[in-house]
């Protein structure tokens, strides 16, 4: 049996390669005799041919996990393996698991063997998580860790620990033992907001500014890069409208106090500072009733797409296109 895990998240990879093999020596080998870890990049070919050919000790199955092979140089190594998988000549009694985790070699041979991985019957990719996904993973790890989460500080917690899934696994384990009592409780936003910064995203920040301004071109230039990122269309209206939100009660703070530094309003309006900074020139320059009349066009889309009057992308696109220069 073949097993190839591969893809860029190499957190939950790493995580079912770890489940996989806790599982097999609970079933058939709880002395850990008949499990073998090699490190496909650096190990000579002459020791993993010879550990996937070696019988069982003491047991009917054995298991070798073979990390990063795709990233080795060592084309014997390679084709000897092509040939093996391709001749189905790796015993019946061993299961091996190909973990992948860097970046590929560039020798022919790589890309001939990951070819054939990839066809496998138990091979799996793992792609990055996001929308509801991420969030649905992020709730179940940490009620899975004896914690809960509030929805707010759920939503902070997705959109701005990034990617990294190694990063928020850390994230996760923290809050939860920060968090930790004799009675459950859950975790909120101020408790993320204490080991995570707002995540300051440039691409919908421009993009608003360019609504604002009339500049229609940059405005779905940018809203078309993050379709193409592959994010979810009520993720980006929900950044646009987060950031019109910030800009009205700017404006707002300012016509009613006058001059203000952003490290005040930032105290004031509970944003990052960096957020309140960068912000701060576009609020000054906008009038007051033109935030709110273009914040009043966005509720009217999000009424519009939760009545299914029309699709939440086409009234993105009718929003920015009727938006007039100021």
């Amino acid at each position: 049996m073949i097993l190839f895990l591969h893809g860029p998240d190499t957190y939950r990879s790493r995580q079912y390669l770890h489940e996989s093999v806790k599982k097999f020596k609970q079933q058939r080998d709880p002395q850990g005799y008949n499990v073998v870890f090699l490190d496909g990049k650096k190990e000579t070919a002459g020791k993993i041919l010879a550990e996937i050919v070696s019988v069982p000790f003491l047991a009917e199955r054995r298991m070798i996990i073979i990390e990063n092979i795709l990233s080795s140089s060592d084309k014997e190594l390679l084709q000897e393996m092509i040939t093996r998988i391709k001749d189905k000549r790796i015993p019946e009694s061993n299961i091996i698991i190909f973990w992948q985790g860097e970046a590929l070699s560039k020798i022919k041979e790589t890309k001939e063997l990951q070819a054939l991985l990839t066809k496998e019957k138990y091979a799996q990719e793992f792609s990055l998580l996001k929308g509801a996904d991420l969030t649905k993973w992020v709730e179940k790890e940490i009620k899975a860790r004896g914690g809960q989460i509030e929805e707010s500080a759920l939503n902070f917690l997705c959109q701005n620990a990034g990617r990294d899934m190694w990063h928020l696994n850390s994230l996760i384990d923290q809050l939860v033992a920060y968090t930790a009592s004799s009675i459950v409780v859950p975790i909120t936003l101020v408790d993320v907001q204490l080991f995570l910064d707002e995540k300051i995203d440039d691409n919908v920040f421009n993009m608003v500014d360019a609504i604002v301004q009339g500049n229609h071109k940059l405005a779905f230039k940018l809203l078309n890069e993050q379709r193409r990122l592959g994010e979810e269309e009520n993720k980006i209206f929900g950044l646009i409208i987060w950031q019109f939100r910030i800009l009205l009660e700017m404006a707002d703070l300012l016509e009613n106090e006058g001059t203000l530094t952003s490290d005040i309003i930032a105290k004031k309006l509970g944003i990052h500072p960096f957020v309140a900074k960068k912000n701060l020139a576009v609020a000054r320059r906008l009038p007051l009733s033109t935030l709110q009349a273009l914040y009043q066009a966005l509720l009217a889309v999000d009424i519009k797409t939760k009545t299914g009057q029309a699709g939440q992308s086409l009234l993105i696109d009718l929003f920015i296109g009727q938006a007039a220069p100021l």
